[in-house]
């Protein structure tokens, strides 16, 4: 008999949501583990987690004795055990088109707003709450300005990232405009962006996966 797997998240990470959307979107069960990034001074500092991840950072997936860190890396493993229903596309220049953006959003965009490149600019180098915010917003439409260029050019293009059906992309995104918003991030250059986003998030799979619906939601 086969191990449930357990997921080590906290509602707010983009990657954790990631890896939600994707477990849900195969439904696949998943136990949670709860990881609070604030609380006691972070508890993905505690020496309990430092010895099953060096990282300190969320999301671990773990499958029975084994431990899996890096949310691209738990979904691509993921589409590996269980392929149905898939998260790339069957062509494999279309599967690395999928690829690309997925490491476009996780890669390019995401870790220069994560909270922990946040508190450093805060606690180390000392910018005010303004320059954050600055910061937070230009490196989000950086990203979003590419990103948005690419899809409303593609012909793939479709109700998501790709094509009509979610695929790893689709996991990656949301969560990212999640974070926009939750920064104040004015969105209306991007329409294609927030034309999927709205189309996602009506889809039990991503609701489901949201922050607000976490047992660890604040």
């Amino acid at each position: 008999m086969s191990t449930m797997l357990e997921l080590y998240t906290y509602f707010r990470s983009s990657a954790s949501y990631r890896v939600r959307i994707a477990l849900n979107l195969k439904s696949i069960p998943c136990q949670q583990r709860f990881v609070h990034l604030s609380r006691d001074g972070g508890q993905q500092h505690s020496p309990a987690f430092i010895a099953m991840t060096p990282e300190q950072l969320v999301p671990v997936l773990r499958d029975g004795e084994l431990a899996l860190t890096q949310s691209l890396a738990i979904l691509e493993y993921l589409e590996e055990q269980y392929p149905t229903p898939p998260l790339l596309p069957a062509m494999p220049f279309d599967r690395a088109w999928v690829r690309s953006l997925a490491l476009q959003i996780a890669c390019d965009i995401h870790p220069l707003n994560n909270l922990r490149v946040l508190q450093y600019l805060e606690r180390s180098v000392g910018i005010t709450s303004s320059q954050k915010q600055s910061w937070v917003e230009h490196w989000i439409a950086t990203g979003f300005t590419a990103l948005e260029a690419r899809l409303s050019a593609d012909r793939r293009t479709g109700l998501c990232c790709f094509g009509d059906t979610p695929t790893m992309a689709d996991c990656c995104l949301v969560p990212q405009m999640f974070n926009a918003r939750r920064f104040g991030v004015v969105l209306d250059a991007y329409p294609t962006l927030a034309r999927i986003d709205e189309h996602l998030r009506h889809l039990s799979a991503f609701q489901d996966s949201a922050p607000g619906r976490q047992p660890d939601a604040e």
